[in-house]
């Protein structure tokens, strides 16, 4: 029995829905001996996916990275997570996905011939940032990103992106800023911007952060809003001087950061293109 989760959830195995006290995988599966594996995370706001596309387009990106293989067309998986959202027990939900290389004998080399991947889903209640928290914001720390060059992969390995949390939580924050070369990166697990002089700036697209699916609503809203929108190499100088700070996850939306360092950011309030970004973001979940 694990705290706060039910051992009659429903979950997807390779196949069969079952209870996922009864889902079960080998000690060898490459999963969990290597981490070698792919994963998604799709919300869902009365029993429909938010930009799973978008999602479905990543994990597919993913999975070609590290070349696995495993048959599924781009309508399987959206068929499967639609369907995962539909046996969630809440309306407001979000479908964990995990692809791994599936069970071989333990050799760092991939499996050859290869083996069946393992696929599991599993939904969980999705409770929508309070209003207290879109307005007290975030306290985030600065610190080096120390993972390795490959972040553009939502790789199962997230040792690097777990040290990161547990350093924001030993300094009694929510979460860190992450540097590397003198450049901003990304959260623990989440994408960072930065507002100056009324234009919403963004870390460049490449290896060194992951694309999250709200990199690209945000550049949309942010059209929609008439917000100048600029992505580029973001200094620690230029993240300490922002006008605003926000943050943005599948589970957490988009957030603003009022706390940097122990200092306020901008005004110490939720800041105006916050508050834009902020409306027409629940606008387009409403328009879902």
């Amino acid at each position: 029995m694990i705290q706060g989760i039910s051992s009659d959830s429903l979950v997807y195995l390779n196949g069969e829905y079952l209870p996922l006290s009864q889902a079960k995988i080998s000690v060898l599966d490459r999963g969990f001996i290597f981490g070698d594996g792919i994963y998604e995370v799709v919300p869902a706001y009365n029993r429909k996916p938010f930009r799973l596309n978008e999602h479905v387009a990543r994990l597919e990106r993913s999975l070609k990275a590290i070349k696995l293989e495993t048959g599924k067309t781009t309508q399987d998986w959206i068929q499967l997570m639609t369907d995962m959202v539909n046996k969630a027990e809440t309306d407001d939900t979000f479908v964990y996905l995990q692809v791994t290389r599936g069970v071989a004998k333990r050799d760092h080399a991939y499996p050859n011939p290869p083996v069946a991947p393992t696929i599991f889903l599993m939904s969980s209640p999705f409770v929508r940032p309070s209003e207290e928290l879109r307005t007290k914001g975030f306290r985030v720390v600065s610190m080096p990103d120390e993972r390795w060059y490959h972040c553009d992969i939502k790789s199962v390995s997230l040792l690097g992106n777990i040290l990161a949390k547990e350093y924001a939580h030993a300094k009694g924050v929510d979460d860190v800023i992450q540097f590397r070369d003198g450049f901003m990166t990304e959260a623990s697990s989440a994408n960072i911007w930065v507002v100056k002089n009324g234009t919403l700036l963004a870390p460049l697209k490449n290896n060194l952060i992951l694309e999250g699916i709200r990199y690209g609503l945000m550049e949309k809203l942010a059209a929609q809003c008439g917000i100048p929108f600029v992505a580029q190499n973001i200094s620690e100088e230029q993240v300490a001087q922002a006008d605003e700070l926000l943050f943005t996850s599948a589970t957490k939306e988009v957030l603003p950061i009022l706390e940097y360092n122990g200092q306020p950011v901008g005004q110490g309030v939720a800041g105006p293109i916050y508050q834009k970004l902020r409306a027409a973001y629940d606008l387009e979940i409403e328009q879902l």
